[in-house]
């Protein structure tokens, strides 16, 4: 009761930010614009066996949910540096659990913040520029649990990454080095589709791919409904890996735990 009562009140502060979320919205709109308009010109030069339509709904998917990808929990942080996490270490309650909580509420609150608006903008752009349904129901339905396992799996994720800030106590240089691998192997930068077909398949096995580029496959019909069930496995399979993982580390950094500061 007490991580999901944390849940609730990390969802309305992410409320609070309407100003980030309207500048948030601008700007991943100018990008998803870019990204396409530099696809286009790629295929007008060298059409590729991905269909553009298909590019261009993976890149606005992949803006949309951005704030998925890389939020992170600022305050943790400034915990850790300053050493105000011993009063957090007091609290009655499992520490992973209470911060995985608070980065699940912070990630969906602010993906569906931008998500929806910006998608119906993506919607109203013409075919091959913006977003459209896919050709089949069960694409639209299968990638909805998808895409929540690949939320578990970020947050998951999120938390090894503090577990090694509170190992150096200073975020840049892991951080830095985990979310350039994230934003490549996810499919931010450029999507695995358009990767050969080589690369795909050890690609699409890591955590990484499984964050938002299996559920967009499923959208998109690149993975057909069929495949639905393997997709979820794997996914599960690597968000029990993660989660057992980051609660090792928590546990281990708890015991031998210096606090730095007064």
């Amino acid at each position: 009761m007490s991580y999901f009562t944390v849940f609730k009140m990390r969802l309305r502060m992410e409320l609070q930010y309407r100003g980030a979320m309207i500048g948030g919205i601008l700007c991943q709109m100018f990008f998803g614009l870019i990204l396409v308009a530099l696809y286009r010109a790629l295929y007008a030069g060298k059409p590729q066996s991905v269909p553009i339509e298909n590019v261009a709904i993976y890149v606005w998917l992949q803006q949309a949910f951005f704030r998925m990808m890389l939020a992170s929990d600022s305050e943790l942080v400034d915990k850790i540096r300053s050493g105000d996490i011993s009063y957090d270490l007091c609290r009655p309650v499992n520490m992973y659990g209470f911060y995985y909580a608070r980065i699940m509420a912070q990630k969906l609150m602010g993906s569906l913040m931008r998500a929806v608006p910006m998608l119906v903008m993506a919607f109203v752009l013409p075919r091959g520029w913006g977003v459209s349904l896919p050709e089949s129901g069960l694409g639209l339905l299968a990638a909805v649990p998808a895409l929540f396992l690949g939320l578990l799996c970020v947050c998951a994720l999120e938390n090894i990454t503090v577990a090694f800030t509170m190992i150096t106590l200073d975020p840049r240089g892991m951080q830095g080095l985990l979310n350039l691998l994230m934003l490549t192997l996810s499919g931010n930068l450029l999507p695995l589709t358009l990767f050969p077909e080589s690369w795909q398949k050890i690609i699409t096995f890591f955590p990484y791919a499984q964050l938002l580029d299996a559920p967009i496959r499923l959208y998109t019909g690149e993975y057909a409904p069929g495949d639905a069930f393997r997709v979820y496995v794997l996914q599960s399979f690597w968000v029990v890996v993660l989660i057992g993982l980051g609660v090792s580390m928590w546990n281990a950094n708890r015991k031998r735990m210096i606090v730095q500061g007064g």
